[in-house]
């Protein structure tokens, strides 16, 4: 698993402050391709910082929609899906090869700065969940092979969030092989979601991810969010489909 076989998928929208940073933690070798939905300039920055190796996509659609679209265009064995108010730390791709014999591995989010402890017990409670059979994957920091992904059909396009997880649950059932590495780490650079209600963020995420494990989640919610995105950028997104 070189930086020949994996292409990095990542939504972007109006992330004009964060896809710097996270350009320069990019190994130059490796396929980047950026869906875009922004009215800001991220694409053309993107553009003018990493003209090499990357391929922007403009494309209003949801996250999950974006991340489908960017695995399609993509074609080497593995893909990785991340967003782009992380960090890369240097040596995240060195560890990459150990874990090829796996079809899905996913690591956890922490923080240099605001918000350490939670971010901590986020981590602690996807570790426990891998051992109790559960992957509990996010989109931030997770790799899988296409063959996993092409199994499965890909992400749910109903979803409009934790979608992510939800894949990882399929692919867990389908019979491949899923690892959580607990040192395969990204950090996080924007906090702006947090501070809009950390708790209210974390019980909307385990209520909808149990609702949707056990498969009782109506089908007439699953395009529902549910208020994880603010009211501001829904309706950013449905002005633009206009």
């Amino acid at each position: 698993m070189n930086f020949s076989h994996i292409t990095i998928v990542l939504p972007t929208r109006n992330e004009s402050k964060n896809i710097q940073r996270f350009l320069r933690t990019l190994p130059p070798a490796i396929h980047l391709i950026v869906v875009d939905a922004s009215t800001d300039d991220t694409p053309e920055l993107v553009t003018k910082l990493r003209p090499r190796n990357t391929e922007v996509l403009r494309e209003v659609s949801t996250v999950t929609e974006a991340r489908q679209l960017g695995a399609d265009r993509a074609d080497t064995p593995w893909i990785m899906f991340t967003d782009a108010d992380v960090i890369l730390p240097s040596g995240y791709f060195a560890r990459l090869p150990r874990y090829a014999d796996y079809d899905l591995v996913y690591g956890p989010k922490l923080s240099w700065d605001e918000f350490m402890c939670y971010y901590q017990w986020v981590a602690r409670g996807q570790q426990l969940s891998a051992w109790s059979g559960i992957p509990a994957a996010t989109g931030s920091n997770m790799i899988i092979s296409r063959h996993a992904l092409n199994a499965v059909s890909g992400f749910d396009l109903e979803l409009t969030c934790n979608e992510d997880s939800e894949l990882a649950w399929r692919v867990k059932r389908a019979g491949f092989r899923t690892r959580f590495v607990r040192g395969l780490v990204v950090y996080a650079a924007d906090h702006r979601r947090l501070r809009g209600g950390l708790f209210s963020k974390t019980a909307h995420s385990i209520a909808r991810c149990a609702l949707l494990y056990t498969g009782a989640l109506p089908a007439r919610w699953r395009r529902h969010d549910w208020g994880y995105w603010s009211k501001r950028e829904r309706d950013e997104l449905e002005l633009e489909a206009d």
